[in-house]
C-alpha cells in the first residue's frame, strides 16, 4: 500500500477508501498503455499522488473511478511524449499498408494469451480506447472525457480497433473453424 504524505483537511482513510479500490484497474491498464512495466508502475504513482495533491476538490458521491482513469490518461499523454522520444518507432508503421503483421500461432484452444498478444499489436491510441470501452465499460461520452477527444473519435478508434483485433486472431478463429468474413469469397469481392 502506498503511503501518503499528511495534508491538512484530507483525510487519509477518506482517500483510501474512495481512490485505492480502483488501483487494480488503473494498474492494469497501465500496463497496456506504457511501453514497459516500469513505466506503468511510474504512471500510477503519478496518478495517485495526483489524486492525493487533488483530493481537496474531488466532490464526494461523484465517480471516483472516472475521476482516477482522466487523470492517468493526463498523465499518459504526457508520458507519451518521453516513451516516444526513447523508442523512436512509429506506432502507426504498419497501418499504413491496412494491415498488421501477426505471427499467429495455430493453437487447439483460444488462450487469453492470444487475445493479450493481439491487444499489443493494436497502436496505443486505440488500444487505449478499447480498454477503456470494453474492458473497464465506460461509456463513449466517458471514454471521451477521459481522453480528451470527441465522441465522435471514440467511435471511430473504437471501431478500427476491434478490426485489428479481428485481423489478429481471425486465424485463432479459423483454427477452431469459425469462418470470418474474409474466408467467404462474397465478403472478400465486396471489400475489393
Amino acid at each position: 500500500m502506498m503511503q501518503l504524505l499528511y495534508r491538512p483537511h484530507v483525510h487519509v482513510e477518506d482517500f483510501e477508501a474512495v481512490a485505492m479500490p480502483h488501483f487494480a484497474d488503473l494498474y492494469r491498464t497501465a500496463k497496456w498503455l506504457a511501453p514497459n512495466l516500469t513505466e506503468a508502475e511510474d504512471l500510477i504513482q503519478e496518478v495517485y499522488l495526483e489524486a492525493w495533491k487533488s483530493f481537496h476538490r474531488f466532490k464526494s458521491g461523484t465517480n471516483c473511478r472516472a475521476w482516477l482513469f482522466q487523470i492517468m490518461f493526463h498523465h499518459v499523454h504526457h508520458f507519451r511524449r518521453k516513451w516516444t522520444k526513447e523508442s523512436k518507432l512509429d506506432p502507426f508503421d504498419n497501418l499504413e499498408q491496412g494491415t498488421i503483421a501477426a505471427e499467429v500461432p495455430v493453437p487447439e484452444e483460444i488462450k487469453d494469451e492470444d487475445i493479450l498478444l493481439a491487444l499489443e499489436k493494436v497502436p496505443v491510441e486505440f488500444r487505449e480506447v478499447v480498454l477503456l470501452a470494453d474492458v473497464q465499460e465506460f461509456s463513449y461520452k466517458e471514454v471521451a472525457q477521459t481522453i480528451g477527444i470527441p465522441v465522435g473519435t471514440v467511435m471511430s478508434r473504437l471501431s478500427r480497433a476491434r478490426k485489428l483485433l479481428r485481423q489478429a486472431l481471425s486465424g485463432v478463429a479459423r483454427s477452431y473453424g469459425i469462418r470470418t468474413g474474409r474466408d467467404d469469397p462474397a465478403e472478400v469481392n465486396r471489400h475489393e
